[in-house]
């Protein structure tokens, strides 16, 4: 259960992603705001902020479906920290306009700032060492978000034949007709992993570990589909032969139809799951804790055929988890540093998995109190390799999910947690922090106490998603002293 002496103890953390923090242009990034949400933490006594994944995105702002599983989102990057490298003039800190369009504008003149730095300069140097150190990724990464630029957005199935197909004739010239388009992007990623790792050593300074998010499954427009297509089940013309999702249930006569292309697993385990292991490496390097979205997928997927409309005609395929798990052990170890997502229906074959490569599963408070005293995310079934949460990105607030429930069944949870005297969210928090789970994650919606309209994500739904932040003025001491005497009493401080 020693995940890297990450469940050596109990603990406490707080679920935050970078873009809901304050401060920036449209959205939360790594610069002041960051920090001071470290110090915040710390201040508190929490030891673990998990985020969502931090890689480009789409235009529909999703962390879950990104151009790359190797590169950091550019939008995320602090303009504070370029303003003070003399990259950038102070005033491009409050221009108005499209925040995503101010972004790339003033990365566009750091850029061009930077080209003027002599090559002894210790940031040139510092460049030229992140690139040799990337190149793994970074090239095709560059070239596709480059061709992406310039073919304005259009996925790379949609390219011209010879550019979507890779031909090394068009690749060169695309390498040199879009030279200095490919060096923003590199310097971009650099500025990004540079702003990344100071932040990390500084939450590592003041005693906080970093915990990230891995989708098991990628977007079909990625450099990484496009870069490595025999690592997926495509036809001649890119697109996905299958697709991802999940099967009918109670919630969904349908099922749910993710779009994203499956894995040729056989490919991938003829190169000894070579492409899994740069991905966690990327990964290590990010976080000192890592999520695996959807684990069940490891041990048998649900495979759509492509021309479906729906999840109705998939059918489960069996996974080569194990070998892929255990390929990950000996290359970094015994004790991966992982989280299993192992939420909805999850079956003997896919616990046994998780439980074999001693991975921790998760709890979510909020689905606890239907089924009856058998639910397993009610406290009493849990269990020590457990991370509890309130709610995960994808539930409603806690205090906002309570007040849609009905007079009885607000009875039934109170009656369960006999906590009359607490109101939401505290009474749920508090249920979270006392549970044997070695690790407790509270939303910062449930640790601000805020109800509905507060929502990050609601899955199913294409609109205004992923866009909460909080202010600092929601954060007042009350916050911090509530959250220091809970972490103290059930014993998940230092």
């Amino acid at each position: 259960m020693d995940s890297h002496g990450i469940f050596d103890r109990r603990r406490a953390g707080i679920l935050l992603h970078i873009s809901s923090l304050p401060g920036g242009s449209g959205n939360g990034d790594l610069g002041a705001d960051a920090l001071r949400f470290v110090d915040f933490l710390a201040a508190a006594g929490v030891s673990v902020w998990q985020t969502l994944p931090i890689n480009p995105t789409h235009e529909d702002g999703s962390p879950y479906q990104c151009t790359s599983v190797h590169a950091g989102n550019p939008l995320l990057i602090g303009l504070d920290w370029l303003v003070e490298r003399g990259l950038l003039e102070a005033d491009a800190l409050a221009r108005p306009g499209d925040s995503k369009t101010e972004r790339r504008a003033a990365l566009q003149q750091a850029f061009d700032a930077f080209r003027l730095r002599t090559p002894a300069d210790a940031l040139c140097t510092a460049f030229g060492d992140f690139v040799s150190a990337n190149d793994g990724w970074l090239g095709d990464y560059a070239l596709y978000a480059a061709l992406k630029e310039i073919h304005n957005g259009l996925p790379w199935q949609a390219w011209p034949s010879a550019l979507r197909d890779r031909k090394p004739d068009a690749l060169a010239t695309a390498n040199t007709l879009y030279a200095d388009t490919i060096a923003r992007i590199r310097f971009e990623q650099f500025v990004f992993f540079e702003q990344w790792h100071g932040l990390r050593e500084y939450a590592g300074s003041k005693g906080v570990l970093l915990f990230g998010d891995m989708p098991i499954f990628v977007a079909s427009d990625s450099a990484e589909v496009w870069s490595g297509r025999d690592n997926f089940q495509l036809g001649d013309d890119g697109q996905p032969s299958v697709v991802a999702g999940v099967p009918p249930d109670y919630f969904s006569a349908t099922g749910q139809r993710w779009g994203n292309p499956h894995y040729n697993w056989e490919n991938m385990a003829r190169s000894g799951f070579s492409w899994w292991l740069d991905r966690l490496r990327t990964q290590l390097k990010l976080y000192d804790l890592v999520r695996i979205d959807h684990f069940r997928g490891f041990e048998a997927y649900w495979e759509i055929p492509a021309h479906s409309e729906t999840a109705i005609e998939g059918r489960w395929v069996k996974a080569p988890g194990a070998a892929l798990l255990a390929c990950c052990e000996e290359t970094f170890g015994e004790t991966l540093p992982l989280v299993a997502e192992d939420l909805g229906i999850i079956t003997a074959e896919v616990d046994g998995l998780r439980r074999r490569f001693r991975i921790p599963g998760m709890r979510i408070l909020q689905f606890a109190f239907d089924g009856g005293p058998a639910n397993p995310y009610l406290p009493h079934n849990h269990a020590a390799d457990s991370v509890v949460y309130t709610g995960t990105h994808d539930n409603d607030t806690t205090l906002s999910w309570f007040e849609s429930l009905s007079a009885e069944q607000q009875g039934y949870v109170y009656d369960y947690l006999g906590r009359p005297g607490l109101t939401m969210p505290e009474a749920l928090v508090r249920t979270a922090m006392a549970s044997v789970a070695r690790l407790a994650i509270i939303p910062m919606q449930d640790v601000l106490g805020l109800g509905s309209g507060h929502r990050m994500n609601t899955p199913g739904t294409v609109g205004d998603n992923w866009n909460w932040r909080f202010d600092w003025e929601q954060l007042s001491g009350g916050h911090i002293e509530r959250l220091a005497h809970q972490i103290r009493v059930y014993g998940r401080g230092g």
